[in-house]
């Protein structure tokens, strides 16, 4: 996946050109703040168009994972032991994250044999292909990415947890909580970021 900030982003923040020795590590900085952000909220912050995925529904909701979601084109009941999978009719999208699915849709024009047996045939996993996500990734998430990219960036040595400044004839070097080589997310970035985190929990598989 592309990274969720660009080094327009890293000079914009910092106020001058990266350096070249700066310019070096950015690409690889941003790709790994922006796998940190991806893992910590479960979104992916890009437009995927008809992606297919496996989901379990609970009481005839379906969830979806990714958002914004853009459309809903297929709903389908995933068949167990035998069963065939089958296309759901009458589900709904509420126009969010949710399709409803209608009751008992799974058994229409099946066999008697899994009609009778429905709960163990149709477990309530379903297929679903929708379009989700934006062309351009969230202000606030470039935002804190940026910021995590750079505060490895930047930092003044690349031993973790030591940072120093020199003014003049005068220096200082302390222990703290410096990131050194690697990418940190703070509790201030988790706090920006938790609008967008999803719940866990969910059972998903992934197919493009």
């Amino acid at each position: 996946m592309d990274a969720l900030a660009d080094l327009d982003a890293l000079e914009s923040r910092l106020g001058r050109p990266l350096t070249g020795q700066e310019a070096s590590r950015a690409a690889a900085l941003l790709a790994d703040a922006s796998a940190v952000v991806r893992a910590y909220t479960l979104q992916d912050f890009q437009r995927v168009d008809h992606e297919t995925v496996v989901l379990r529904g609970q009481l005839g909701e379906i969830r979806l994972p990714q958002r914004p979601v853009i459309d809903v084109t297929a709903v389908v009941a995933l068949g167990a032991g035998g069963a065939p999978d089958i296309p759901v009719v009458g589900w709904q999208w509420d126009g969010l994250d949710i399709v409803r699915t209608a009751p008992n849709s799974p058994v229409i024009n099946l066999p008697e044999l899994w009609y009778e047996d429905d709960v163990v045939a149709y477990p309530s996993t379903y297929r679903v292909t929708y379009s989700h996500g934006q062309t351009d990734a969230p202000a606030d998430v470039v935002a804190v990415v940026a910021s995590m990219a750079l505060r490895t960036l930047t930092a003044p040595t690349l031993a973790g947890g030591v940072t120093g400044e020199t003014i003049g004839p005068y220096s200082y070097r302390t222990d703290g909580s410096g990131v050194g080589t690697g990418i940190v997310m703070t509790q201030a970035d988790q706090q920006i970021l938790a609008r967008y985190r999803r719940k866990q929990g969910m059972s998903m598989a992934r197919f493009r």
